[in-house]
């Protein structure tokens, strides 16, 4: 037994002396940090949600774009985002149409405002219609709305996107927010 312990106390002083000798490998680089997100035009408010909560938490006529449409950081945000979502496919690379309707001229299908906006796109042309609202203008090509609301990540990235569309509007001044949302049953 003694034999036993003597020969372990050797290898436990034996190998740390063996191997002081050999080259060590030089020590491992913590990992390289990922690289950061792209900056915003400014920050998501803290209480951003998507928008079809938003739609659901907010009374008709009352929900209202924070953002204006001469903030060129805000509007080419907006662009950014618009074309992230895929709106480009559907409504053009500007908005001037393709296979759904423009969103830059005098024509707004179901309304203008803020509010319509805002629900027609986050709800859908089908759900905008199921809770009363109506067409009030027609273009020629005229495709559902898919709703969107649960694929924009924040009702912030919403309001920037329809600050772009304000920003592109090419129709008569006097129609640039379309009828106020009394207006529309």
């Amino acid at each position: 037994m003694a034999k036993c312990a003597l020969l372990s106390c050797f290898f436990l002083l034996a190998v740390p002396a063996l191997s002081a000798d050999e080259p060590k490998a030089p020590p491992v680089a913590p990992p390289a940090a990922p690289p950061a997100a792209p900056p915003a035009a400014s920050p998501a408010p803290a209480n951003s949600m998507k928008p079809a909560d938003r739609v659901e938490a907010t009374p008709k006529g009352k929900l209202k774009n924070p953002y204006t449409d001469d903030n060129a950081a805000i509007v080419e945000a907006g662009h950014k985002l618009y074309m992230g979502y895929g709106c480009n496919g559907c409504h053009g690379g500007n908005g001037g149409g393709g296979i759904c309707p423009p969103v830059i001229n005098d024509v707004w299908v179901y309304g203008g405002d803020d509010d319509t906006l805002f629900r027609l796109v986050a709800l859908g042309s089908d759900v905008l219609q199921s809770k009363g609202y109506t067409r009030i203008g027609m273009e020629n090509v005229v495709a559902p709305m898919p709703p969107m609301g649960a694929i924009v990540a924040t009702d912030d990235d919403l309001w920037r996107i329809l600050t772009f569309i304000r920003a592109g509007f090419h129709g008569a001044p006097e129609n640039k927010f379309g009828q106020r949302p009394d207006a529309n049953p």
